[in-house]
């Protein structure tokens, strides 16, 4: 679960995020939309504990990110490029992980085999330092490692970006798969609002800084609230 209460983040004039209280229920697959601005990437790095509130707190599983370094265990997250280490291989980078984890060489290539099909024969066995993937390839290596350790909760901000319509695709059946057999809660923003309804089972709307809409997505039902509010009807 995770519990946000009061939380605040200006950057000068402009409010980042102003939430009074929020919570992320087990199991929920939570979409984050809303227009350039909005706060999507703020509110994922202050859950992360990557930018400081100004006021309030977020609470993993009753952790305190800025607190205690123990919700790092228990949550796998890909923001950008900057959670990657481009100087390696993707095995290289794999096994640092893996190494960093406490998980063994052998049990990081099992799980990685999960992902064949999503990787595509691009990341694995080409040789690349993965600053020389392509953007799409680059965003897939970030995915997979957000997922490889089985964390109980996921962050992914805008993990359909670069990719092409078949990962795409993959991707949704990916996560919503991954959410079933782990029993884990996901977080995801997208500007791509059908597969952000495709994926989630609730909708946050972002409307500067501001949660101005909650909504439960049972069979696609959030999906004419969001296309009246974005004017896609």
């Amino acid at each position: 679960m995770i519990e946000i209460k009061d939380l605040k983040k200006q950057f000068g004039e402009t409010c980042a995020c102003d939430i009074p209280s929020f919570t992320v229920n087990d199991g929920d697959i939570l979409g984050l939309v809303g227009n350039n601005g909005a706060g999507k990437t703020t509110l994922f790095r202050l859950i992360l504990d990557l930018l400081k509130p100004d006021e309030g707190s977020v609470l993993i599983d009753n952790v305190n990110p800025a607190e205690s370094e123990a919700w790092k265990q228990h949550v796998g997250a890909y923001i950008d490029e900057g959670f990657l280490i481009d100087f390696l291989t993707p095995e290289e980078y794999f096994a640092f992980l893996g190494k960093i984890s406490g998980i063994s060489q052998q049990d990081v290539d099992e799980r990685l085999q999960a992902f064949e099909r999503f990787a595509n024969d691009e990341i694995f066995g080409q040789k690349k330092l993965i600053r020389n993937l392509s953007a799409g390839n680059k965003m897939k290596v970030g995915i997979i490692s957000a997922l490889f350790r089985k964390p109980e909760v996921i962050v992914l901000d805008e993990p359909f970006n670069f990719l092409d319509p078949t990962s795409q695709v993959l991707l949704k059946h990916l996560l919503r798969d991954y959410a079933q057999q782990n029993g884990s809660t996901i977080l995801i923003s997208s500007h791509n609002l059908q597969h952000t309804i495709d994926i989630s089972t609730r909708i946050a709307l972002l409307e500067q800084g501001h949660i101005i809409r909650d909504l439960p997505n049972v069979e696609g039902s959030a999906s004419k609230e969001l296309q009246e509010y974005f004017g896609t009807e």
